[in-house]
């Protein structure tokens, strides 16, 4: 009788067995070969579910950041304030927690600019619009909750992108020692603004 390979999670395990090896070395310095032997797999198994080493990237990033969305919603659920809320947001860029998955998500980034998949950029653009409507749901609350101003609502794009941005040059600058520090000066300078007094 043959065996019947659930081929989703023979995805989902070989990508994930090759998540160290990715982080620790980068894509660019990993061959098929050794992902191939890391899996346990040979190297026509392993593009029966990857077209190559980048895919692979983006089925690991694809794996946590699920996982990291569920334990978001959660931080943010507990967190009192607006501000707290936005603040959990910023948590991914510094936090030792979250150090794989910034990692691959740099990876992640630097393939979808230098050679973008439809899939990927589909993907990248359903994490933005969640992020995004987290975000302004948030944000309506606290004016809901006359916490924040309405006119704080004009800010919800700009909060959302203003994380990234500042990850991604202290990143590119190796600049990451004040990261923490500096996105919560930014988040406390903009709610002195938005917050009702």
């Amino acid at each position: 009788m043959a065996i019947i390979v659930d081929k989703v999670q023979k995805k989902h395990d070989i990508a994930l067995s090759c998540k160290e090896l990715v982080v620790e070395n980068g894509i660019k310095n990993v061959t098929i070969s050794q992902i191939a032997k890391t899996a346990g797999v040979g190297k026509g198994t392993l593009y029966d579910y990857f077209k190559n080493k980048e895919d692979l990237v983006f089925e690991i990033v694809n794996i946590l950041m699920r996982e990291h969305n569920l334990n978001l919603e959660q931080e943010i659920t507990d967190a009192v304030s607006t501000k707290d809320k936005i603040k959990a947001f910023a948590h991914f860029f510094y936090d030792e927690k979250e150090y794989e998955l910034r990692e691959l998500y740099k990876e992640f980034i630097s393939i979808a600019l230098s050679s973008p998949d439809a899939e990927m950029t589909e993907f990248h653009s359903q994490c933005s619009l969640r992020y995004h409507s987290w975000f302004d749901a948030i944000i309506q609350a606290g004016i809901d909750k006359n916490e924040l101003i309405p006119h704080a609502k004009k800010l919800v794009k700009g909060l959302f992108v203003a994380g990234e941005g500042m990850f991604l040059n202290a990143s590119a600058t190796n600049n990451l020692d004040t990261l923490e520090q500096d996105l919560n000066e930014f988040i406390d300078a903009v709610f002195t603004l938005i917050e009702v007094k």
